[in-house]
């Protein structure tokens, strides 16, 4: 009886085998990158504080059963619930992307990598609660901290030079997936082959389109996107724990592999090593709930509001000078039908500024959005490629995320030109951002808890010693809500 020859089982593509060694491996040196997580943890949780508000996102987070009761189940701060990793994954990655207020990161694909912390605090939550039913130690903050910098990182060094939105017409979300099937699966104890066998299944996944971020249809599903991929992730994450396999050339594999379907058959490019880069280097958004690269436009626009309010009917054109980026996703002409459309169109956000003075998340909402003002500034506004800046945002040296305003009257005469190159979240403006993000955060713990807990959450928040070596289980129960 002839014996068939079976093909040698080729080795996972590199690229997926860099991301299992940085995870399963690498060694986090230095205290740069540990007070940036830590900074990230706290304004991820205020951001996700604050979006308890809103009916919208209320309306989707939560147990998909009700009444459901998971033992250990991992909690979802600011609320009662208790749920599986994979829906707590999805109801946290939700609170806290829905505002558009996280933190962010871009090369040639944007991304906001908090996204993934709802898939790392479900599955270290859950961890918990098992080891301790079975009297072992829990995890503790400091491994959440540990898992976020390797995420960051991941989804970070893949942004930089690859267009997964602007060349494959993908969401970026696809990238959260990647970063919390990676490191769900080592915080569930995964071994290296058991990560490379999650993130391979993330990439052969069917991947979003950018449709409801970029296109005519944009909407509500890009503020609970994230929580998808992470939750999705966890998912994997699970599978691959349970022993399910991987495929070694999801990325290489001719025709059917992610290079040939999704990006014209080209690998993916690199402009540096997985190490701590992404979370140093990331951008808060402090002041303003809105795309990262408006931020500097909000400003511009709050700068000039008090020597142009009182003068809106004289107004007849406002000039925005902005980065090519900026003007491909933020450039939006006629009537915005909700939310989602707002908090992205640059037009909208500097009427905003220059005729209220602020930029706050409920100015997206129906009844603001209904002041006749706004559309008719909006009318008048004018968006121009300006070059400089341009270079500037896509000079890894720099990366500035420049926009200037100026203000032009009917009798000819005009404004000063106000200009932003950095947001104050830029870590040109390290600074003078973090008190603010410290007060940002502060400012949305109070929404939520009453006194006694309010002080309880930020006096360990600010102790980063102690809330380092807290047990994620601990922690999670400080953070429950109603």
């Amino acid at each position: 009886m002839a014996i068939t020859q079976r093909k040698p089982h080729p080795e996972f593509d590199q690229a997926m085998r860099d991301i299992a060694d940085y995870v399963h491996d690498y060694r986090i040196s230095g205290t740069r990158a540990w007070e940036a997580a830590h900074y990230c943890l706290i304004d991820s949780l205020g951001c996700a504080f604050e979006a308890r508000a809103y009916p919208g996102c209320n309306n989707l987070i939560g147990p998909l059963v009700p009444g459901t009761v998971v033992p250990n189940g991992a909690r979802v701060p600011a609320t009662p619930w208790q749920l599986d990793p994979v829906e707590a994954a999805f109801s946290t990655s939700t609170l806290i992307r829905w505002l558009d207020y996280n933190d962010a990161f871009y090369g040639e694909t944007v991304i906001h990598p908090s996204d993934c912390l709802g898939a790392l605090l479900a599955v270290a939550d859950w961890q918990s609660r098992v080891r301790v039913s079975q009297r072992k130690s829990p995890l503790v903050i400091n491994d959440v901290l540990d898992a976020m910098i390797r995420a960051y990182e991941v989804m970070g060094c893949l942004a930089l030079a690859n267009g997964f939105t602007t060349r494959m017409g993908i969401d970026h979300v696809v990238l959260i997936k990647i970063g919390a099937a990676a490191l769900a699966t080592k915080l569930l104890g995964g071994s290296h082959a058991e990560i490379l066998n999650a993130i391979s299944n993330a990439w052969i996944d069917g991947q979003p389109l950018a449709l409801f971020r970029r296109g005519p249809d944009a909407g509500a599903r890009k503020s609970w996107a994230a929580g998808d991929a992470a939750a999705r992730g966890v998912w994997l994450a699970l599978m691959a724990m349970r022993g399910e396999m991987g495929y070694p050339s999801a990325l290489s594999a001719k025709t059917w592999g992610f290079y040939d379907v999704m990006n014209r058959g080209k690998p993916f490019q690199f402009q540096r090593q997985y190490a701590n880069h992404v979370i140093e280097n990331v951008q808060y958004k402090i002041s303003y709930p809105a795309g990262i690269h408006a931020q500097s436009a909000a400003e511009a626009a709050i700068t000039l509001h008090p020597s142009v309010a009182h003068r809106l009917d004289d107004i007849r054109q406002v000039e925005i000078r902005t980065h090519r980026y900026a003007l491909s996703i933020l450039n939006r002409s006629g009537p915005l039908k909700n939310f989602a459309e707002r908090d992205h169109c640059l037009q909208y956000i500097g009427a905003i500024g220059l005729i209220f003075g602020r930029l706050v998340a409920t100015d997206y909402e129906d009844a603001v959005a209904a002041d006749p003002r706004i559309d008719a500034l909006r009318a008048r506004t004018v968006l121009q490629e300006h070059a400089p800046y341009t270079r500037g945002f896509y000079d890894a040296d720099q990366r500035a995320n420049t926009n200037a305003i100026r203000v032009t009257f009917r009798d000819g005469s005009h404004s000063e030109r106000v200009e932003v190159k950095y947001p104050v979240g830029h870590p040109q403006r390290r600074k003078e951002g973090i008190s603010l993000l410290q007060q940002k955060f502060t400012a949305n713990v109070a929404r939520v808890f009453a006194d006694k807990r309010r002080r309880e959450i930020i006096e360990l928040c600010n102790d980063r010693a102690r809330l380092s070596a807290t047990p994620v289980n601990e922690f999670l129960d400080l953070l429950a809500g109603c």
